[in-house]
């Protein structure tokens, strides 16, 4: 009995010791909150002092989409707001992110905004704004892509500091990006939704601008799966004849490069045939009469 009762007074103790834990804590956070710069508060602004950000990633905005959002803010107002900058020595105030909300509140008649004002260089807005713009739910993969490479190009990171800054894994960042060297006709497929990131990433494993053209086109003529298309890819790139090793010394680099990106830019196969004498033969494949009719209008 004599053990029951101190473990019963053990345990409010421990309690007791929790609780002066918990309200020390709260007090700590109360305070910090009380000592947050102004700077985090949401402040009303006049909407014509807010201008676009220079460095927005996003340049496509579904008008029947603002229109909605508009009818929305024209009720209840603006729910989240605007995230911007203050311009030095011009009473401006610039987006940093929030363009689509600053655009409906246009459309909706605002005269002021609420805001949040945040310091920051012009490095600083360029990195906030990417990556709040990678963390909207309705981008697809090749414009995720096209985002971490302006992170990558324009803030100076690798992708181990990319995975840090936008929470994924190193592997997530490198797969998107791979994407980015895909034909333009399977990219603009991705953006269109005609194919999903899966049947982009099997097809991104393809050696071969011309052979991922190929495939890719019996994809979507056949509307084959991801896993039909990964055994698709596997199967043709096992039945693809290697170079010989005599072939692949003649050629000199600039010729594979030209190829490809002749390729990728008429989407078709390309073959250049080039000699010591520096001349050759330019080969273009097609495969009908309405695909020989796209080339030629290309070309001329």
């Amino acid at each position: 009995m004599a053990k029951l009762n101190q473990k019963k007074e053990l345990g409010k103790g421990i309690r007791a010791l929790l609780g002066d834990i918990n309200q020390q804590i709260n007090e700590e956070e109360d305070m910090l909150i009380a000592e947050k710069p102004k700077t985090t508060n949401t402040q009303l602004i006049s909407l014509d002092k807010v201008e676009v950000n220079p460095f927005q990633p996003r340049v496509n905005f579904d008008e029947d989409a603002l229109e909605d959002l508009a009818n929305s803010i024209r009720v209840h107002g603006i729910i989240q707001p605007l995230t911007v900058r203050e311009l030095t020595g011009t009473n401006k105030y610039q987006l940093i992110s929030g363009e689509r909300r600053w655009r409906a509140s246009h459309l909706a008649g605002l005269k002021e905004v609420p805001v949040y004002i945040r310091t920051a260089n012009d490095q600083e807005a360029l990195e906030m704004a990417l990556i709040e713009n990678i963390q909207r739910e309705e981008l697809n993969a090749i414009e995720i892509g096209v985002n971490y490479q302006r992170l990558i190009d324009e803030c100076k990171l690798n992708h181990e500091e990319l995975a840090d800054r936008v929470g994924k894994k190193r592997a997530t960042i490198s797969n998107y990006i791979r994407l980015l060297k895909l034909p333009p006709d399977i990219q603009v497929a991705v953006r269109e939704d005609k194919i999903s990131m899966g049947h982009a990433r099997a097809l991104a494993g393809v050696d071969g601008i011309d052979l991922q053209l190929s495939i890719f086109k019996e994809v979507v003529s056949k509307h084959l799966s991801v896993r039909q298309t990964e055994s698709l890819v596997a199967q043709r790139s096992s039945q693809r004849a290697p170079r010989s090793t005599k072939e692949i010394k003649s050629q000199p680099p600039f010729v594979k490069r030209w190829q490809d990106d002749l390729s990728s830019h008429l989407s078709t196969k390309v073959t250049i045939q080039h000699n010591d004498k520096g001349d050759g033969q330019l080969i273009l494949s097609y495969a009908d009469e309405k695909d020989l009719e796209r080339l030629i209008e290309l070309i001329s």
